[in-house]
């Protein structure tokens, strides 16, 4: 990887975001310059604060002291001068206040649509990556990146970023002004700006990389408290509330040093620009008052001159007090960068044209698939089914069976050969018009925590409530659900804890049956269940499967004996094909999957 320019080693979060916040940004361009305006407005206002005091010094209290008293200010009387002095300067400091007001909400408005914005994005980008980098990566780390990062990102553009652009500015015209007032005394200070950012640029990367090292040990928190929460009944089954307890702890003491040491890092910063702001001080301060004395410079251009020498230190004290802050967040903005620059595995083509309605044939051409290179999961699988036949998957865990229907719905790409529906590649199909057309319900059966309604129709928007209830009845669960205090309204809890694993799979199987797609694939629907729900469910399935295309991965070989084609994969292979009759006349390998499953029945009875 080639080396960072200095720019992005300094604030390499913000500027790798940029590319990515930049078309959400300019589409609220007329804030942003009206933003900048009053910005400006403000800085002007900055400038001429002092001027009204140095006229009443110069022209009140020490008349003549800037050589021009017999001008037309030195006409006037002194209280008028005072007056007009103190109009001025509660005018001046009443637009700074309202260009101050207008500038904190402009920009504040900007950071909070345009990070919202972003963070919309991402959450979709996430959406969009594949199974593979999801088995890979960790929800909480997800988690804490969508919210936490992203949060990070917009508390500190509103009250960090943003105004220091606006210091920036204010250091710049100070600069300029003090050079135009006394280029001597504007050298002097010119000339220790070294002094202050050798330490800032020192400690503002140490910083940063302490910032960075908490960042990922608060993503390795998220993560450990989402896995022991997601699986509770595992942990307290197990009495593993004591080992999660310990792992996190032991993260959250490595935080607690880690934010200790920034907070250390912070305050010696800090206390160093605070220093080296009062060492130039009183160096102009010594040298501007030889300069009265010498009459090179009177003492209401002093009084201008440290007015501006202060409003330019600020900039350097917010940098200073605001790094802690902006190290996070360019921490936070790097790990957000990683996960957009993370390309999706499965994308439209370029050419890819929307799905017709399917008829239902499947064929796969000579297709492998591996999740990691060299380490094919299938090789050179080949079979075709006609459309409405009804396909049963069975082989060893491990041997590839829910990777072949993923395939199907393009959750994954072949690494070789096709996957074809109705003769068209589905590569060169739509993603969403091609899983619209495919109902899968899954072993872990995920139910959302809404209404039991809203569950069944996820995935058929605009269903009416009578086209729900036909779809609960195909699946043998709407006597249950109308026997609910709450009827359809009843919400379950997340992950449909609060039903029965029975319940929770008639559901599923209702959602499949509210979406009338022509395919349908069923990942063991009825393995964790007992003999009266599996009952329940096969009869569902009979009513939900008709005149669709039917794939279903089981370990049951009861409920397959009728299905029109049977695949049995071993090892990533498809060693046979054919109907129930037809591979146990072979007497191959499937055969003695059956004798060894009935001998096994016949034992347990």
């Amino acid at each position: 990887m080639a080396k960072p320019k200095p720019l992005r080693q300094s604030l390499p979060g913000f500027v790798a975001l940029l590319s990515y916040m930049w078309p959400y940004i300019r589409q609220h361009r007329p804030l942003i310059a009206g933003s900048f305006l009053a910005l400006f407005a403000g800085v002007l206002m900055r400038a001429l604060e002092p001027w009204p005091l140095k006229v009443v010094i110069d022209h009140v209290i020490i008349p003549g002291a800037d050589g021009v008293a017999d001008g037309w200010i030195g006409s006037l009387e002194p209280l008028t001068i005072v007056a007009g002095a103190s109009f001025a300067l509660i005018l001046i400091l009443g637009v700074r206040a309202l260009s101050s007001y207008w500038q904190k909400v402009g920009f504040a408005l900007v950071g909070n649509k345009v990070l919202s914005e972003v963070r919309a994005a991402l959450y979709r980008h996430i959406q969009c990556l594949s199974l593979a980098f999801h088995s890979k990566t960790k929800s909480g780390d997800l988690l804490v990146r969508v919210i936490g990062d992203i949060g990070l990102l917009k508390d500190v553009a509103v009250t960090a970023f943003m105004p220091l652009i606006g210091s920036v500015l204010v250091l710049a015209s100070m600069a300029g002004l003090m050079l135009w007032l006394n280029w001597k005394l504007a050298l002097l200070v010119l000339l220790s700006a070294p002094l202050y950012w050798i330490p800032t640029l020192i400690l503002g990367k140490r910083i940063q990389g302490v910032s960075r090292k908490q960042r990922k040990r608060e993503s390795a928190m998220a993560s450990t408290v989402a896995e022991s929460i997601g699986a509770m009944q595992v942990v307290q089954t197990l009495s593993l509330e004591d080992t999660f307890s310990d792992q996190f702890g032991k993260q959250n003491q490595k935080s607690l040093k880690e934010g200790v040491q920034i907070k250390r890092l912070l305050a010696r910063l800090q206390g160093t620009v605070q220093l080296m702001t009062g060492v130039s001080t009183a160096v102009v301060l010594f040298y501007g008052t030889v300069l009265i004395l010498r009459g090179a410079l009177s003492a209401g251009e002093l009084l201008v001159f440290l007015s501006y020498l202060k409003a330019a230190f600020k900039p350097m004290q917010d940098f200073a007090k605001y790094s802690g802050r902006m190290a996070k967040a360019s921490a936070a903005g790097e790990r957000v960068v990683q996960l957009f620059e993370t390309p999706p595995d499965v994308m439209d083509a370029a050419d890819a044209q929307p799905a017709p309605s399917f008829r239902g044939a499947v064929s796969f051409d000579h297709v492998s698939y591996g999740y990691e290179e060299g380490q094919p999961v299938l090789r050179d699988i080949c079979f075709s089914i006609s459309p409405g036949q009804k396909v049963a998957i069975v082989g060893p865990s491990g041997a590839g069976k829910s990777s072949l229907i993923g395939l199907l719905s393009r959750l994954y790409d072949p690494t070789d050969g096709r996957v074809l529906i109705d003769d068209r590649d589905i590569r060169h199909l739509t993603l969403k018009s091609l899983r619209t057309q495919i109902s899968v319900v899954l072993q872990d059966t995920l139910l959302f925590a809404t209404s039991i309604a809203e569950n069944i129709a996820f995935g058929a928007t605009n269903s009416s409530a009578a086209a729900i209830k036909e779809a609960a009845r195909l699946a043998s669960i709407h006597d249950f659900i109308e026997g609910l205090p709450e009827g359809y309204a009843t919400q379950v809890g997340e992950r449909g804890v609060t039903l029965s694993m029975g319940q929770r799979q008639r559901i599923a199987l209702a959602r499949a049956a509210l979406r009338r797609a022509p395919l349908l694939v069923l990942d063991e629907p009825t393995s964790s269940l007992d003999k009266d729900n599996r009952h329940a469910v096969l009869q569902a399935l009979q009513e939900i499967s008709a005149d669709r295309t039917t794939f279903m991965i089981t370990h049951n070989l009861s409920d397959i004996e009728h299905a029109d084609v049977i695949l049995h994969l071993e090892k990533g292979v498809l060693i046979e094909s054919g109907s129930h009759a037809g591979l146990l006349a072979a007497g191959g390998a499937y055969a003695q999957l059956v004798m060894s499953e009935y001998s096994r029945e016949d034992t347990d009875a």
